[in-house]
């Protein structure tokens, strides 16, 4: 990410001697960098050559003397059953593995590449026992993490190797780092929140499912001995390298560019342009959206209560999809009367909407918020007459949205508002929170605080982490540790300064200073150790990487002098 803003900072690729600065306020004017070698309109590159993916390694079988056991006896597997079967053990201490959607999703996919005697005999997944293969894999994480400093490097090497092969492109004559140049490997899907999917089988990734894009003139990457590609392509009116559809949702994955590539910086410049002619008619829109709110037309109504809520809320607008296909999860346009509960007071509040659905990959989004009294009316109305599974905004759609939001401003989306107050609500805390005066660490945990502010607004959540716990306990063992030195070195310089009154000798005298420098340093120290924890302890649920890479404006950090750079 620092090295992305690096680059967007100072506009230029990471590894170039030349860059061309940028202008540095949210409000401010164009920038000359993305502004060379203009291309015709659509056209993002004119060579791309590249390596294509790196895929995953195959699967290596157990060791013999490591088994699987069924009903209490041992049971050999073929290859594939026990591929998939070492995919549930690894997660046995997860608490993915105690939720009965994801043990069937798992046991149904698993079944279906059982072979046939298999399936016979291995009905119920309760007489399972995966122990055996995961304590193996337990056993030989801690052998890796126990290797000597030379096999790390070994390994290390091993590592670069494949990055420098595969993990650089050229394009437009220059070596750009490539973003995720490995395939995901096979595994068990996750998802995010109480996703319906989680537990189901993810397949490997094969050439024969990868689409790869090059320039026609290029070396076209060649594929694993064996195999072809499913399609060779050279467009390049988009930026991806190559791509594959997933199983699980039959979404298309792609191979990017790195945030600190020229094309990425260009389009999130370019995001954070549209963010920036929003600031200039914001003001506009929300007025006219407030008259809406009193039009005779209903879908007028419905319409600016809507944008009201991506505005205020930052919500997203939500798409149409097909019934079945994914979780039951909705957007602003697509809320149901049982998603919202109005109350007159509440809290000391008037008008509270509350607000209870599935969001985005499954999030939960819950929020009590005060609105405008002629919002909170329409909404009674809205509501009225309707079932807990009507639409809210029933004669609404997000192509409606969409389109109006188009007439209000060219380019201008959902997403948009999302950009332009993820990025106002940064400026505002940063302004807000930090101080001239603060140490370093003291700086950086502000601004984490500001871009948490941000994550809050966009409802990135996550799940605390599982080693949160044990994480923290290591380090107030460090924090305790170092209060001891503190103390210690606050003894010894009261001793220095009692030995110097004593004797006025200069030796004694610059022992003094000695030990003065030597408690600040303790002093410094343990302020970091305390701000640290702080900041691990307030971020343990939120997450704070999507809002940073892709909503905040970095130009506002560097105008508000914040000392993330420092640290690039």
């Amino acid at each position: 990410m620092y090295r992305h803003l690096t680059s967007l900072l100072l506009g230029r690729r990471v590894h170039q001697p030349q860059f061309t600065p940028v202008c540095l306020r949210f409000g401010s004017g164009g920038c000359g960098r993305w502004e060379e070698e203009k291309k015709e309109d659509g056209i993002k590159w004119i060579q791309l050559e590249h390596r294509g993916p790196y895929f995953a390694p195959l699967y290596e079988p157990l060791p013999e003397d490591v088994q699987f056991y069924y009903n209490g006896k041992p049971m050999k597997l073929s290859l594939a059953t026990e591929e998939i079967a070492t995919f549930y053990a690894k997660m046995l201490d997860h608490e993915y593995t105690t939720k009965e959607i994801f043990q069937n999703n798992f046991f149904n996919d698993w079944r279906k590449e059982m072979t046939s005697a298999e399936r016979n005999i291995i009905k119920d997944l309760d007489k399972c026992d995966f122990t055996e293969i995961h304590k193996y894999f337990v056993d030989k994480n801690e052998a890796r993490k126990a290797l000597p400093k030379e096999e790390k490097q070994k390994l290390k090497e091993e590592a670069d190797k494949i990055q420098e092969e595969y993990g650089y492109c050229i394009l437009d004559g220059h070596r750009e780092k490539i973003g995720n140049f490995k395939t995901e490997p096979p595994g068990l899907f996750r998802g995010r929140g109480d996703h319906p999917k989680m537990g189901m089988l993810k397949k490997r990734i094969m050439p024969e499912d990868v689409i790869i894009n090059c320039s026609k003139d290029s070396k076209i990457p060649e594929p694993p001995q064996g195999h072809k590609w499913k399609e060779v392509r050279c467009d390049n009116t988009v930026t991806w390298l190559a791509s594959w559809t997933e199983n699980i949702q039959h979404t298309l994955k792609y191979i990017m560019l790195n945030p600190s590539s020229k094309l990425k910086g260009q389009k999130d410049w370019e995001k954070y342009e549209v963010a920036r002619r929003l600031k200039d008619v914001v003001h506009k829109i929300r007025a006219q959206y407030r008259m809406d709110w009193k039009s005779k037309e209903m879908k007028e109504r419905q319409r600016a209560v809507a944008l009201y809520f991506i505005d205020k809320l930052a919500l997203r607008a939500g798409n149409e999809k097909e019934e079945g296909e994914t979780a039951d999860t909705v957007g602003c346009c697509s809320l149901r009367v049982e998603h919202i509960r109005l109350h007159p007071e509440l809290d000391g509040q008037k008008h509270v909407v509350e607000f209870d659905f599935l969001g985005k990959d499954s999030i939960r989004y819950y929020n009590k918020v005060s609105v405008e009294e002629p919002v909170f009316k329409n909404l009674k109305r809205f509501m009225k007459n309707k079932d807990p599974a009507d639409e809210l905004f029933d004669r609404l759609k997000t192509s409606i949205l969409n389109k109006h939001l188009q007439n209000l401003m060219d380019g201008l989306t959902a997403k948009v508002f999302r950009t332009y107050n993820a990025s106002i609500t940064l400026q505002e805390q940063l302004k807000a929170l930090t101080n001239s005066e603060d140490s370093v660490a003291e700086k950086l945990l502000s601004y984490n605080r500001a871009n948490r502010a941000v994550a809050i607004l966009c409802n990135h959540q996550r799940s605390t982490p599982k080693t949160h716990e044990k994480s923290m306990q290591n380090l107030q063992a460090k924090i305790n540790a170092k209060k001891q030195q503190v103390e210690e070195a606050q003894e010894e310089l009261k001793k220095a300064e009692d030995e110097f009154n004593d004797t006025k000798d200069a030796k004694a005298g610059a022992n003094v200073e000695k030990k003065k420098k030597k408690l600040k340093q303790l002093e410094e120290q343990l302020s970091k150790l305390n701000v640290q924890a702080t900041d691990k302890e307030e971020n343990k649920q939120i997450a704070l990487g999507t809002s940073k890479l892709n909503y905040l404006d970095p130009r506002i950090t560097v105008a508000c002098k914040c000392p993330v750079l420092l640290h690039l």
